[in-house]
């Protein structure tokens, strides 16, 4: 009885082992067939993507919307300082006027004049440039002494100027001082070079105003030749402008007529000097040079301070134009039509630097 039992046992289980052995063959067939790795379907059904780059600011284009273009420039609301100079028909400095008697554009936008002031107490920051070139050596030691009394004359002890030398290099020969004795020294250590860095001159000098408060004026003693500089024309206004820089330019001639005098150097520092509110002068001797200086002395002394908040916030340009105009119907003056408004024609919503 006992044999038959086991008999069956065992035949249960051979049979049960049987079919463990059937069923696992695909059961392990299918596990190493599910382990082997395939290529991802991004790799075989695409290219891999381009990795993007932040767009080019001045070549963004339109999104697929159908707009246009955005050239907006949005400036900072905040005070825009104008000085101001008007002068009569003799070129004399005019200081009775008043508000009222004045009128701001910007862009063609009338603006509201928010602050007013006759003869400016605010200090004077001044760069004086001396060409040392050797095409200014005759007139050089002139130069240096209409300057040094410039200096004497014009400087209060609010006051700073800064003495800068110019031929193939720049130099910063004072720092901003009103210590007269300093650009006393100052003076006596310019010397002769030979090329000119002109417009290198002019930024550099913009540059070195552009964080001084109050007034900032750049002189500039030169025969308006450029012969060398780095800096271009555009670039050296941009600067000034930025700065808030008044140009004036007293340009040396010769007593006669000379085949090497360049004119184009001579027109760009006129126009250098109108653009940023300043003037120029001609000057072939002591004489002249001393009145150019007594010039831009009287002119300092007797400035209007305009300042308004621009009513826009928003422009299609980085450059705002600023026009003031006389008021035609002042009666502080005898005839409005014969006075001169002189001031800079712009400024920039964003610095280049």
């Amino acid at each position: 009885m006992c044999s038959e039992v086991s008999a069956k046992l065992r035949a249960l289980a051979l049979a049960w082992l049987w079919m463990c052995a059937l069923w696992a063959t695909p059961l392990w067939c299918q596990s190493q067939q599910s382990s082997v790795p395939r290529p991802p379907a991004a790799q075989t059904t695409q290219t891999p993507a381009a990795v993007p780059h932040p767009p080019d600011k001045e070549k963004q284009q339109p999104a697929a919307t159908g707009e246009q273009p955005s050239t907006t420039f949005k400036v900072n609301v905040k005070l825009v300082n104008v000085f101001t100079t008007v002068t009569d028909a003799n070129g004399a400095p005019v200081a009775s006027l008043k508000k009222n008697d004045f009128q701001v554009f910007e862009d063609g936008e009338p603006q509201q004049i928010a602050v007013f002031d006759r003869e400016s107490e605010l200090p004077l920051s001044i760069v004086v440039a001396i060409d040392a070139s050797l095409s200014t050596r005759v007139d050089q030691k002139l130069e240096l002494e209409s300057a040094r009394r410039f200096a004497h004359d014009i400087l209060r002890p609010i006051d700073a100027l800064s003495l800068f030398e110019f031929s193939e290099i720049v130099n910063q020969l004072t720092p901003f001082t009103s210590n007269l004795r300093v650009i006393d020294r100052g003076i006596g250590r310019v010397h002769e070079g030979a090329a000119t860095a002109l417009y290198d001159t002019l930024y550099l000098g913009a540059d070195a105003l552009m964080d001084r408060r109050g007034r900032k004026v750049m002189v500039v003693i030169t025969d308006g030749g450029d012969t060398i500089s780095k800096t271009t024309y555009e670039q050296a206004l941009q600067a000034a402008q930025e700065a808030e820089v008044i140009i004036y330019s007293i340009i040396i001639v010769p007593i006669e007529a000379n085949a090497g005098r360049d004119l184009g150097g001579e027109h760009a520092l006129i126009q250098l000097s109108r653009d940023t509110g300043g003037r120029y002068f001609y000057a072939s001797g002591l004489t002249q040079l001393d009145a150019a200086f007594h010039q831009i002395s009287d002119e300092l002394r007797t400035q209007y301070l305009i300042a308004y908040y621009p009513s826009q916030r928003l422009s299609d340009s980085d450059f705002r134009r600023i026009s003031i105009k006389i008021n035609p119907a002042t009666k502080d003056y005898s005839d409005p039509s014969q006075l001169v408004a002189r001031y800079r024609t712009g400024y920039y919503t964003a610095p280049s630097k």
